[in-house]
Protein backbone atom coordinates (compact mmCIF):
# COMPACT_ATOMS: atom_id res chain seq x y z
CA UNK A 1 0.00 0.00 0.00
CA UNK A 2 1.24 3.73 -0.95
CA UNK A 3 1.37 6.30 1.81
CA UNK A 4 -0.98 8.90 1.41
CA UNK A 5 0.49 12.00 -0.02
CA UNK A 6 0.95 14.77 2.09
CA UNK A 7 -1.18 18.07 1.39
CA UNK A 8 0.52 21.38 1.13
CA UNK A 9 -0.95 22.29 4.04
CA UNK A 10 0.32 19.32 6.04
CA UNK A 11 3.73 20.57 4.25
CA UNK A 12 3.57 24.25 5.79
CA UNK A 13 2.72 23.04 8.75
CA UNK A 14 5.52 20.48 9.49
CA UNK A 15 7.88 23.28 8.21
CA UNK A 16 6.40 25.89 10.56
CA UNK A 17 7.31 22.70 13.69
CA UNK A 18 10.86 22.36 12.17
CA UNK A 19 11.40 26.64 12.22
CA UNK A 20 10.01 26.81 15.67
CA UNK A 21 12.37 23.74 17.34
CA UNK A 22 15.46 25.18 15.39
CA UNK A 23 14.87 28.86 16.67
CA UNK A 24 13.19 27.41 19.85
CA UNK A 25 10.34 29.73 19.71
CA UNK A 26 6.40 29.53 19.82
CA UNK A 27 4.10 30.89 17.59
CA UNK A 28 1.47 31.35 19.89
CA UNK A 29 -1.25 33.15 18.70
CA UNK A 30 0.14 33.21 15.33
CA UNK A 31 0.29 29.82 13.82
CA UNK A 32 -2.84 30.17 11.19
CA UNK A 33 -0.74 32.96 9.77
CA UNK A 34 2.23 31.20 9.81
CA UNK A 35 1.18 28.15 7.86
CA UNK A 36 -0.72 30.41 5.45
CA UNK A 37 2.55 32.35 4.45
CA UNK A 38 4.86 28.82 4.13
CA UNK A 39 1.83 27.52 2.16
CA UNK A 40 1.52 30.52 0.40
CA UNK A 41 5.53 30.29 -0.71
CA UNK A 42 5.36 26.80 -1.44
CA UNK A 43 2.67 27.07 -4.13
CA UNK A 44 4.67 30.29 -5.30
CA UNK A 45 7.50 28.08 -5.58
CA UNK A 46 5.60 25.10 -7.91
CA UNK A 47 4.15 27.33 -10.15
CA UNK A 48 7.29 29.00 -10.75
CA UNK A 49 8.87 26.23 -11.11
CA UNK A 50 5.93 24.93 -13.91
CA UNK A 51 6.61 27.70 -15.92
CA UNK A 52 10.17 27.69 -15.95
CA UNK A 53 9.82 23.69 -17.04
CA UNK A 54 6.94 24.68 -19.86
CA UNK A 55 9.43 27.07 -20.91
CA UNK A 56 12.41 24.38 -21.16
CA UNK A 57 10.30 22.34 -23.08
CA UNK A 58 8.66 24.91 -25.45
CA UNK A 59 12.41 26.25 -26.62
CA UNK A 60 13.36 22.16 -27.39
CA UNK A 61 10.62 20.75 -29.15
CA UNK A 62 10.03 21.15 -33.08
CA UNK A 63 8.48 24.11 -34.91
CA UNK A 64 5.56 22.60 -35.91
CA UNK A 65 4.84 21.45 -31.66
CA UNK A 66 5.32 24.89 -31.09
CA UNK A 67 1.79 26.29 -31.48
CA UNK A 68 0.46 22.96 -28.74
CA UNK A 69 3.00 24.11 -26.73
CA UNK A 70 2.13 27.73 -26.76
CA UNK A 71 -1.38 26.92 -26.34
CA UNK A 72 -0.21 24.44 -23.16
CA UNK A 73 1.63 27.62 -21.56
CA UNK A 74 -1.46 29.86 -22.19
CA UNK A 75 -3.07 27.39 -19.94
CA UNK A 76 -0.82 27.06 -17.46
CA UNK A 77 -1.23 30.54 -16.92
CA UNK A 78 -4.53 31.08 -16.51
CA UNK A 79 -4.77 28.48 -14.49
CA UNK A 80 -2.03 29.70 -12.38
CA UNK A 81 -4.07 33.11 -12.26
CA UNK A 82 -7.12 30.93 -11.35
CA UNK A 83 -4.72 29.71 -8.15
CA UNK A 84 -3.45 33.16 -7.41
CA UNK A 85 -6.83 34.81 -7.32
CA UNK A 86 -8.46 31.55 -4.90
CA UNK A 87 -5.29 32.06 -2.67
CA UNK A 88 -6.13 36.00 -2.42
CA UNK A 89 -9.63 35.67 -1.53
CA UNK A 90 -8.57 33.56 1.41
CA UNK A 91 -6.81 36.31 3.11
Amino acid sequence: MQPVPKSLRMRAEEVKKKVQDILDVSCAGHDEEVVKAIEKAIIEALLEERERCAAVAYNHVCAEDRDRAHKLSEEIKRVRDALAANLGSLR
